[in-house]
């Protein structure tokens, strides 16, 4: 199904009158195990759409709690091709919920692009978000994407003005991932209501959905974005959950369905 997948789940949420709870986590954080529990959680919990992170060493748009979640993926030895078997387990276990891969550039260049496109419509992947890829030099990553029914995702900002607004919503699928404020992710608080007039704009431009993610750390903000985009994506939350466990050396998967099961009732109801 891949970007069909995508667009079931869009139009069901606007049948419905509401908006979509994004779940990140980074796979094999803190372990491939933990992963693969957590993605099955995080549906039972309310994740209308989860983000899978692959971990990289220079991960240069995420805040200290995702940057440590992939140096804790990569001590424990996770590859590219433990991604796409976590991805493989979840889709056996899950038929509809999207999956969307989101990383970096250098795992996607090692692999080649026609090799990591058919690994992710084989393991059911549907999207990807290559935050580093630029749009002048993404064709041929698109063309390899295309072929194998994979939507790229595409990231804008607050300084992408009208023209590279245009040139970034090209040929992008699926939806568009608005970041809510200007930095790495964690840190800084987004606001709703001054980014809303922004996102409406996106959305006449792209004609896609647009999510926004990058500074949603209540269920509160969550469900004041929800109101004015069609998705809040919560990702540092979650993951800094996952550090916390570890520290008290208790099971990572509780306190982070928790956290994402009231995300996910705030943004369930945030237009009732």
């Amino acid at each position: 199904m891949s970007v069909a997948r995508i667009d079931a789940r869009f139009a069901q949420l606007k049948a419905e009158n509401r908006a979509a709870f994004v779940s990140y986590i980074m796979a094999g954080d803190p372990d491939l195990e933990t992963s693969f529990d957590l993605l099955k959680g995080l549906v039972k919990a309310g994740a209308d759409i989860i983000e899978l992170g692959f971990p990289f060493s220079d991960p240069m748009a995420e805040g200290p709690i995702i940057q440590l979640a992939a140096e804790r993926s990569l001590k424990n030895g996770t590859r590219m091709a433990d991604v796409f078997a976590l991805a493989s387990r979840f889709r056996e276990a899950d038929a509809e919920t999207p999956l969307i891969l989101m990383g970096y550039m250098n795992p996607v260049e090692n692999m080649g692009y026609p090799t990591f496109a058919e690994a992710c419509a084989k393991a059911g992947v549907d999207g990807v978000i290559v935050v580093d890829c630029p749009p002048e030099e993404a064709e041929r990553l698109i063309d390899a994407l295309d072929a194998a029914d994979v939507a790229l995702i595409r990231l804008i900002t607050p300084t992408s003005d009208d023209n590279r607004l245009k040139t970034l919503v090209k040929r992008t699928k699926g939806f568009v991932y608005y970041v809510s404020v200007a930095g790495v992710t964690g840190v800084k608080e987004a606001d709703a209501e001054g980014i809303s007039e922004a996102v409406a704009h996106v959305r006449e431009v792209a004609k896609l959905p647009v999510v926004v993610g990058f500074g949603i750390k209540t269920p509160q903000r969550a469900a004041e974005v929800a109101r004015i985009a069609d998705g809040s994506v919560v990702g540092s939350l979650l993951v800094d959950a996952i550090a916390k466990s570890l520290l008290e050396n208790s099971p990572s998967s509780t306190k982070v369905l928790e956290t994402a099961s009231l995300l996910a009732q705030a943004v369930r109801n945030a237009r009732n």
